[in-house]
C-alpha cells in the first residue's frame, strides 16, 4: 500500500498505491467537504495538480445522500473529477455537535433539518462504499482537548473497538480502509493505541484528534509516539493539519499525507500563505502595491494579479477575490508538499525544515503579529 522511494532520517518520499493509481507523497489534500472544494472547480483541481481531495461523509450522507451520489456515478461521476477521493467517516463533525455516544454508535441531529440520526461504524463504512471513494476512514471518537485522561482512554478504547467492526463490515476490494489512532496529547496512550491498531491490518493509518488547539510542542510529542509503532509499509496520515510549520515538522517525523481547510478558509477571508509568512491582502498598505502576492510563487494568480488588485476585489465585495486567493493558497501549500518530497529525494530535508521553521515556527509568528503593521 506504500512504496518507499527514499528516506532522509525519518522523513520519507514514496507512493500511496490504490486501485486507481499512485499518489506521490508527502501530499496535501484539499478539502471538498460536500464534493467540491469551496469556490473551485474540477478543472481548477486538475490545473493545481492536486492528486487527492477529501470529501466529508457526514455532509454527503445527509445531503444529497450516499445512495444519490452512488446513483450518479459515485464521487467521481458526481463531481466530474477523476483524481483520488478520500472520505472521512463524519465522526469529527458528529462529535462537534450535541450528540450521545455509546458502544454501538452515535446519536445526533442533522445540522440541515434537525432530524434524528444514528451513525455506527458499520454505517460509516457502508456510506463510504456507496460514495465510492478510493480511501475510506473508520468511525472514531475524537475528544475535545484538553480532556481528562480517563475521557481520552475511553475514547481510545472505543475507537479501537469500532475499528475492528469497521474491518468486519468492509465489502469493497477497490477501496482502501484506514484506521485512526486516538489518544489526545498523552504520548503513552498514543503509542499504546497505535501499536494495537497497527496489528489489525489496515491499509493505512490516520492520526486524529491533534492540532485542535493544543500547543505545537504537545502535538509533535504525541505524533512522534503515535508514528513509531505503525507499520512502515503503510501510509501515515495526519488528519486536519495544514499549518506549514506543523506539516513540515510532521513530514520530518514520518507522516505522508495531510488535509486541512486552512488554505481555502484563509483565502476566502483575505489572508495569503507566502514564503514570508501570512499576508493580510486586505490591509491598506497594499492598496497601490503592484507586486504579486508572493514573488517566489509560480501560480497563475501570482503571475497575473497584483496585491493591489486583489485588495480592490475584496474591498468591493467581488466574489472572485476569495476564489483567486484560495487558488493561490492551495497552489502554495501543494508546492510546499512537493518541495518536501523533492528535499527527501535529494537528501536535503533538514535544510527545508530549517527554512520553514525560520518563517513559520510559532514563536516567529508571534513576533510578526506583535510587530508594527507597516
Amino acid at each position: 500500500m506504500f512504496e518507499l522511494q527514499a528516506a532522509d532520517g525519518a522523513a520519507r518520499a514514496g507512493f500511496v498505491v490504490t486501485p486507481r493509481g499512485r499518489i506521490r507523497t508527502p501530499c496535501f489534500m484539499p478539502v471538498g467537504s460536500r464534493g467540491a472544494v469551496r469556490l473551485l472547480s474540477a478543472d481548477d483541481l486538475d490545473h493545481l495538480g492536486a492528486e487527492v481531495v477529501l470529501a466529508n461523509t457526514y455532509h454527503l450522507m445527509l445531503r444529497p445522500g450516499a445512495k444519490v451520489v452512488e446513483a450518479l456515478g459515485g464521487l467521481h461521476g458526481f463531481s466530474g473529477w477523476q483524481g483520488h477521493f478520500l472520505t472521512d467517516s463524519g465522526g469529527y463533525q458528529v462529535m462537534s455537535l450535541p450528540c450521545s455516544v455509546d458502544d454501538k454508535g452515535v446519536d445526533f441531529r442533522s445540522a440541515y433539518d434537525g432530524s434524528s440520526q444514528r451513525l455506527t461504524p458499520e454505517d460509516a463504512v457502508r456510506a463510504q462504499e456507496a460514495l465510492g471513494s478510493d480511501i475510506a476512514m473508520v468511525l472514531d471518537v475524537c475528544v475535545a482537548l484538553p480532556a481528562p485522561r480517563s475521557a481520552v482512554e475511553e475514547a481510545g478504547e472505543r475507537t479501537l473497538a469500532w475499528a475492528g467492526r469497521s474491518l468486519a463490515a468492509r465489502s469493497r476490494p477497490d477501496q482502501l480502509l484506514f484506521g485512526i489512532v486516538q489518544g489526545g496529547t498523552e504520548p503513552d496512550l498514543r503509542e499504546r493505541y497505535a501499536e494495537r491498531l497497527g496489528q489489525m491490518g489496515f491499509d493505512g493509518y490516520g492520526i486524529g484528534g491533534l492540532s485542535v488547539g493544543e500547543a505545537p510542542a504537545e502535538t509533535l510529542a504525541a505524533l512522534s509516539r503515535a508514528i513509531a509503532p505503525l507499520p512502515v509499509a503503510r501510509p501515515r496520515y495526519l488528519m486536519g493539519v495544514g499549518d506549514p510549520y506543523l506539516l513540515v515538522r510532521a513530514v520530518g517525523l514520518g507522516v505522508d499525507m495531510f488535509d486541512c481547510v486552512l488554505p481555502t478558509r484563509l483565502g476566502r477571508h483575505g489572508t495569503a500563505l507566502t514564503a514570508a509568512g501570512k499576508v493580510a491582502v486586505k490591509a491598506a498598505r497594499y492598496g497601490a502595491d503592484a507586486g504579486p502576492v508572493d514573488p517566489t510563487c509560480a501560480c497563475p494568480v501570482c503571475r497575473r494579479h497584483s496585491r493591489g488588485y486583489l485588495r480592490h476585489l475584496f474591498n468591493v465585495g467581488e466574489p472572485s477575490a476569495g476564489r483567486l486567493l484560495s487558488l493561490h493558497n492551495l497552489a502554495w501549500l501543494l508546492a510546499l508538499a512537493g518541495r518536501a518530497r523533492e528535499a527527501v529525494l535529494a537528501g536535503t530535508f533538514g535544510e527545508l525544515e530549517a527554512e520553514v521553521a525560520a518563517r513559520w515556527a510559532p514563536e516567529r509568528a508571534a513576533l510578526r503579529s506583535a510587530g508594527p503593521s507597516g
